[in-house]
């Protein structure tokens, strides 16, 4: 039998972490008849310090293995799904890809409303990562979303009626917004991203009722002789070559994740990448380059800056601090000591001290081979030189997806162990050594063709996603469970003993928090990347994900093996609904008519292929199924081509016009190198290389030379 009391004093603590958002439910006596409060899962991480660990234990590990499907909602979309649910007072807010928001009964999941922003279709062109979106934010009866387009809008809780709506980006330029906005006191806060396509990072506060902007904290500085927005910034410009590439906007984008302590009156913010990548051509003759990769700790209220710590100072490999906070009180060293973790993508997982900015600890937490430690004199990474790619070919680990993505983590209180979605893989870095700022474009001083070519044979590691467990007191690990997909989950934690996380393979399971050990597992059909949540209505607990894989990794490394339709899932105990069936992979047969194809302009079409169509459709022309796979293109498809590719025939899809990038005789080019790949599909070299990719594989305790 539960401790009810037990579980009444951990509610509590749940209830003061999170301030005056939302009261304790916890608290009844173990006599009462009554069934126990309703319990909501009401901020982006369940708490202001975003633990994700819910103290709901009705669902324990003795049980678990009743856990069956209470209800699914479909959301029509096909691509990526990575939103946190929102549950406040019964209904279920999500959001889907274009910024779509829905309202459901959380009890049965039935539509109450749904809201789409309406986002031009051509802003797709814009996102490095799919046309995602990572949630809403409730306060007081008003539901908040960022557009994919730069909006931050506040919707009516009740009926999904727009209220009001904001430009936070430049109205025509390359931001877009993917993450989900926080609620702050009176301010909803809310960043951006298109670090790579030539903006200048900032985040913003605005008046929850008004939408009146508060505060903008610019990351990067502007060019010389252009003012300083803030005083900050006048620090970060001396860590800046003043032959910086000021062109391309220096990234810095706060794109994802945020984290608040009333106490300590303190918003912390993960700041994103460089661009371009490349330090050597971003800014020549050095420089750490503040606030890129920086967490910083803001005044609330003012926006002022109160420290800072910079995980990877003079940022070379897309190595972002936008991933997961979690703060926490740890007992180190004989003392207590609040304290913010973080494991970025450059994978070493950090403790620092909240209130100071103190680096505590920071051990590695997945292969790398770019740093051979964290010195804790001076807070900075030892680099190896593996990582200096200027001057030659360099396979680096981890590569851009990073040790950690943006896929949450939790902390679970009772075990003192923080569960992370880590992943092993190694990139091959080509430098473009005819860089030059373009706008529109993926600048990250990269050779993309380089890069197109060496991808196609880099054998992927035999575990490349993983379930952690973290002990960050000893900095080592617990525990690990490896999936063999590359497409990871966010993780959920219960003081049942139990983790919740899915896979891009299509299954969601629950695991011994304490060990590891796999306790249940359904087949989804759909891939898992988001991550779950739990709530309480009528006395039962419900546990909640979306389900739709996409990102980056859906468009190099995953295979799909269904049509990736997009579904939420709510599961209870002895729940009876019948999971949905899935429908088949996209496929299709080779019908591009052979041509007579001009070896050169092959050539020429496979890098254009590479710079600006690659990141969709895949490398050589060879799709996972997240987006068309050119070589099944119909004839229909072929026949259009230039319409499609310049006129812009299938904008409203979200194929934009590349008018403004490429002319006919660039969209023919592109046409032979598909058509040539197209008919090499069942070539000895081909069959070879997908061989090789599907059947070799690196072990993850691997380290490159």
């Amino acid at each position: 039998m539960r401790d009810h009391h037990r579980l009444g004093r951990s509610a509590a603590i749940v209830a003061l972490s999170i301030a005056t958002i939302c009261a304790s439910p916890y608290a009844f006596a173990a006599t009462n008849e009554q069934p126990p409060a309703d319990v909501d899962w009401p901020l982006h991480g369940l708490t202001a310090h975003e633990d994700r660990h819910s103290p709901l234990d009705q669902i324990d590990r003795e049980n678990v293995e009743r856990l069956g499907l209470a209800w699914s909602f479909a959301t029509g979309s096909r691509r990526g799904q990575e939103a946190t649910p929102l549950v406040v007072d019964g209904v279920l807010y999500a959001t889907s890809t274009w910024s779509r928001v829905f309202a459901l009964d959380a009890k049965t999941g039935r539509e109450l409303w749904r809201y789409d922003p309406k986002v031009p279709r051509d802003v797709g062109r814009k996102a490095c990562c799919d046309v995602v979106n990572r949630g809403v934010a409730h306060r007081e009866g008003r539901i908040y979303v960022g557009s994919l387009d730069g909006r931050l809008i506040a919707l009516d809780a009740k009926t999904g009626s727009e209220l009001w709506r904001v430009q936070t980006v430049p109205k025509g330029g390359d931001y877009t917004i993917t993450g989900a906005p926080r609620v702050v006191g009176e301010l909803i806060v809310i960043g951006n991203g298109g670090g790579e396509f030539g903006v200048r990072g900032y985040i913003t506060a605005y008046d929850a009722e008004s939408g009146e902007e508060r505060w903008r904290f610019y990351t990067v500085p502007a060019a010389p002789g252009q003012p300083y927005e803030h005083p900050e910034l006048e620090m970060a410009a001396k860590t800046w070559s003043k032959q910086s590439d000021w062109a391309s906007g220096l990234g810095g984008t706060a794109w994802d994740s945020m984290a608040h302590d009333p106490e300590l009156d303190l918003l912390y913010v993960g700041v994103g990448n460089s661009s371009p990548y490349n330090r050597e051509v971003r800014s020549p003759g050095g420089g750490d380059n503040l606030f890129l990769t920086s967490i910083l700790a803001l005044r609330p209220e003012t926006g002022r800056l109160v420290w800072h710590y910079q995980t990877t100072p003079a940022e070379n490999w897309d190595y972002t601090a936008t991933q997961h906070m979690i703060l926490a009180e740890l007992e180190i060293e004989g003392r207590k000591r609040k304290v913010l973790m973080q494991a970025p993508k450059n994978g070493f997982f950090y403790v620092l001290d909240r209130a100071t900015g103190e680096l505590i600890s920071a051990e590695k937490i997945a292969p790398i081979n770019w740093a051979s430690h964290v010195d804790l004199e001076t807070g900075r990474p030892v680099e190896t030189g593996v990582g200096d790619w200027n001057d030659e070919v360099r396979y680096v680990m981890p590569g851009v997806p990073g040790a950690h993505n943006w896929h949450p983590m939790s902390f679970h209180p009772e075990t003192g162990l923080v569960y992370v979605p880590t992943l092993s893989n190694v990139w091959p870095f080509h430098a473009d050594e005819d860089y030059a700022y373009v706008p529109g474009v993926m600048n990250t001083g990269e050779d993309w063709p380089g890069f197109h070519d060496a991808l196609r044979w880099i054998i992927p590691f035999c575990n490349p996603a993983h379930l952690t467990a973290w002990d960050p007191v000893e900095q080592k690990l617990a525990w690990k469970v490896e999936h063999d997909h590359p497409v990871n989950g966010g993780i959920l934690s219960t003081a049942g003993g139990l983790v919740f996380q899915g896979n891009g393979a299509g299954f969601f399971a629950a695991y011994d928090a304490a060990t590891g050990e796999r306790l249940w597992r359904i087949e989804t059909g759909t891939g898992v990347m988001a991550p779950p949540v739990t709530y309480q209505i009528d006395g039962v607990q419900y546990i909640a994900v979306l389900a739709g894989i996409g990102g980056s990794p859906a468009i190099n490394f995953a295979n799909y093996t269904n049509d990736n339709a997009g579904r939420i899932y709510a599961f209870r105990l002895d729940g009876k609904d019948r999971m949905p069936a899935s429908g088949p992979a996209p496929g299709g047969v080779v019908s591009a008519k052979p041509r007579p194809l001009d070896a050169e302009e092959v050539d020429r079409g496979r890098a254009l292929y590479a710079s600006h169509c690659s990141r969709c459709h895949g490398q050589w022309a060879r799709s996972t199924g997240w987006l068309p796979d050119l070589r099944y293109s119909s004839q229909a498809v072929h026949e259009n081509w230039e319409s499609i590719v310049i006129g812009g025939t299938y904008s409203g899809k979200g194929m934009a016009s590349f008018a403004d990038r490429l002319n006919a005789e660039d969209a023919r080019a592109i046409q032979s190198f598909v058509i040539e790949r197209a008919l090499a599909v069942d070539s000895i070299a081909e069959r070879v290389q997908a061989w090789a990719v599907d059947n070799l594989c690196l072990p993850t305790t691997w380290v490159a030379d």
